[in-house]
């Protein structure tokens, strides 16, 4: 049975780490379905997917139909063709395609995005910051830590960083995002790259979905995307990147905060990353 329809009234860090759909793979459709109603997951998904279908089709799988099972929402989608991006660097080639995928959702009209009623991206520019806000006040258990100092450090200057109201630059909502490039969700053919799971889509800064992509972990630290590349490829305007730099903190305080003692991320990944990290985001805070 579907779980409760109550909107999440907070996120916390454990509402992170809980899956919210399960995916059945057929020859020609994919039936994506979740959990429950909460946070919009479902609309977002179809929404994001016909305004793509509509403005830039053949970039994300078609938008079938939508139905119910056992009082879940379900999303059923056309199965693209090719296979996810592992952990290998991207070659050039996937690197150009991919930022000519990403060009192209950003380059939708504003009124469409609009007109389809689509918000702002889940954890957008206007709410990743109290977000962080409210994780950053906690108090954490860093014992677990291989350097806990390190650590201590990584999270205090977070701190620092984001109580100075001129940490962040103002966003410019002008595109669709996608708000999860995961490589797991990068679909490559041979010949193009395609993308999936809209389900956290919306209205977007493309400097600040840029800023995401590139601060992902699972992109970073094996360095499947090359950031500076994919900006070039993208093609974002001076402005784009200079607020694209300030922008990066955020999504590597988030990560850190991922990756404390406690949480999915700090289990599923090697000793010392949790480390990484945090040197890793004191030295993108120095260079700010």
């Amino acid at each position: 049975m579907c779980d409760a329809e109550s909107p999440v009234p907070s996120l916390r860090l454990s509402d992170m780490q809980t899956q919210t759909h399960h995916i059945s793979l057929g020859e020609t459709e994919v039936r994506k379905r979740f959990r429950n109603w909460a946070d919009g997951e479902p609309d977002r998904e179809w929404g994001c997917l016909r305004v793509i279908w509509a403005h830039a089709p053949g970039l994300a799988p078609r938008p079938l139909r939508r139905e119910t099972s056992d009082g879940c929402p379900v999303v059923v989608m056309s199965r693209v063709p090719g296979i996810a991006l592992g952990t290998a660097p991207l070659l050039p080639s996937q690197t150009r395609s991919l930022g000519s995928v990403l060009r192209q959702l950003y380059d939708i009209p504003h009124r469409a995005i609009v007109d389809a009623g689509l918000p702002e991206r889940r954890l957008g520019p206007t709410t990743l910051p109290t977000v962080l806000r409210g994780w950053l006040a906690e108090d954490h258990d860093l014992s677990a830590c291989k350097d806990r100092s390190l650590v201590a450090a990584g999270v205090d200057a977070a701190r620092n960083h984001f109580t100075r109201s001129e940490s962040l630059p103002t966003p410019v909502f002008a595109s669709l995002g996608i708000a999860d490039l995961n490589p797991a969700n990068i679909i490559w053919d041979g010949e193009r790259c395609r993308l999936v799971d809209f389900e956290d889509g919306g209205l977007t800064d493309p400097a600040y979905d840029l800023a995401d992509h590139g601060e992902h972990i699972a992109s970073r630290i094996g360095g499947v995307i090359d950031i500076e590349a994919l900006t070039d490829a993208v093609g974002l305007s001076d402005d784009e990147r200079g607020r694209m730099i300030r922008y990066r903190p955020l999504w590597a305080t988030f990560w850190l905060m991922m990756l404390l003692p406690g949480n999915g991320a700090f289990r599923r990944n090697p000793v010392g990353t949790t480390e990484l990290q945090a040197r890793h985001l004191i030295a993108l805070l120095a260079r700010s």
